[in-house]
């Protein structure tokens, strides 16, 4: 008996703490290979059970000057500033200043449908309003400052794409409206509120509303790679036009610390925890959520200007991640699972899906492009050899494993195809909705 209880606790103790003997070296080498081939430059911060067990810089923080980004090397987050947004119109929720159905008229009535809008509508992305930044003069006044009153003129000029609640549809306006009504609130700039309620109370050294790109403040500065060379972005979007939408910069750590406090229940309640967590409609309040191989993973990514970020959280893991770059030629996300990959290689708790062998003639009859109503992009399937690719219109190319016949996965992310081929169609299961794809070529 007491042999047996000594195997127990050992198998719990290899279950649980198997992380703490990850491949650090092996994520060293995909960095490195990154490095060398000029895929990426920036920062990456991982946390375990609230400590850093990794970090990684690549390339420079600044490729004039050769400096090379460090812990307090800050980079512009971009979209991942809604988590932030969200976070403060949480608090002022618990402090009974608004409510998830305080509708948008109490503060802009001027904004179409503002009467339907609810606060709850622009944190899920539900409320119909046009995405400003669509907007076809776009380039002309975002790289200016931009008043209040400037924003709101463009906002109003353009109706509803739909109503409130009929579907989730990303637009930057929802939390630019966001940042201003969280101003008339505290009665303060955003950026001083940011301070107020975020960077103080976690002693955030590194974090702050965004202010005009400065390399001689150990800022990044973005680069696009040409001709095997890196050459600095000119184009500098003034985040007064972004505001919580997008104009909040970090260091790679203190990025990581945020989101592990926001899981941690250091700036709201658990029960504000559960509502941004909830993305049974499609997002939750100021965050993402996709299935990794089991697992729930929450976060959010950014784009702006040539920077590009990606911020998660894994509950079941007490796992952070956060990675900022200022040079990219490919898409974040194929990375970051990349890095999950690598991460938890050795996880034994972790799904597994079983393969089986095809042949490069048996994929023949997958083969095309396929369109659905109720998926945004178009899917096309490929294949090199034995093996199933597909690729969504905009986004990178993935792999497919063959689980039995006519059914493949991309088990990183939870991702189902069920082919029928008598009927040229694909069913996808996705984020827990399944879509009907039919072949158009």
């Amino acid at each position: 008996m007491r042999k047996s209880i000594i195997f127990l606790v050992a198998l719990l103790c290899h279950f649980t703490n198997y992380s703490q003997t990850f491949d650090s070296k092996k994520l060293d080498r995909f960095f490195d290979s990154m490095q060398t081939k000029k895929d990426g430059m920036g920062m990456i911060s991982i946390y375990k059970n609230n400590k850093q067990v990794y970090q990684k810089s690549i390339g420079y923080a600044n490729v004039k000057t050769k400096k090379k980004a460090d812990q307090e090397t800050l980079y512009r987050i971009a979209s991942i500033s809604k988590t932030y947004t969200a976070t403060i119109i949480l608090q002022m929720i618990e402090e009974k200043k608004l409510s998830l159905t305080t509708q948008l008229s109490d503060y802009f009535p001027q904004v179409p449908n503002a009467t339907k809008i609810t606060i709850e509508d622009l944190l899920r992305h539900q409320s119909g309003l046009y995405n400003i930044t669509q907007d076809e003069n776009l380039r002309s006044w975002v790289i200016k400052k931009q008043t209040r009153k400037q924003m709101l003129d463009r906002i109003v000029k353009y109706p509803v794409d739909f109503q409130p609640k009929e579907k989730t549809s990303y637009s930057n306006t929802n939390y630019i409206l966001l940042s201003y009504i969280a101003e008339k609130i505290d009665r303060k700039s955003f950026s001083s509120i940011v301070k107020k309620r975020i960077v103080r109370p976690l002693k955030l050294k590194r974090t702050h509303f965004g202010k005009r790109l400065n390399g001689k403040k150990n800022q990044a500065l973005p680069f696009y790679l040409k001709n095997e060379k890196w050459y600095p972005i000119t184009t500098e979007t003034h985040l007064s036009a972004p505001m919580g939408a997008g104009g909040i910069v970090a260091s790679t750590n203190d990025l990581a610390k945020f989101y592990m406090n926001v899981f941690g229940n250091k700036l709201f309640s658990k029960a504000s925890l559960q509502q941004m967590t909830d993305t049974s409609k499609g997002m939750g309040l100021g965050i993402s959520s996709m299935e990794y191989k089991g697992l729930m993973v929450f976060g959010h990514d950014g784009g702006i200007d040539g920077f590009s970020s990606f911020a998660l959280h894994i509950p079941e893991k007490n796992l952070t991640l956060a990675i900022t770059l200022n040079g990219s030629t490919s898409e974040i996300v194929p990375t970051v699972i990349s890095i999950l990959d690598i991460y938890f290689e050795n996880d034994p708790t972790l799904k597994r899906s079983s393969t089986f062998s095809v042949s490069s003639k048996d994929l023949d009859k997958y083969l095309g492009i396929y369109v659905s109503k109720t998926f945004p992009a178009k899917v096309t399937i490929t294949k090199k050899g034995n093996v199933l690719f597909a690729q969504a219109e905009g986004q990178p190319l993935f792999k497919l494993l063959a689980v039995k016949k006519d059914h493949f996965s991309y088990d990183s992310m939870g991702i189902k195809f069920s082919f029928n081929p008598p009927n040229e169609a694909i069913s996808i299961f996705f984020r827990g909705n399944t879509h009907l794809f039919k072949r158009i070529r």
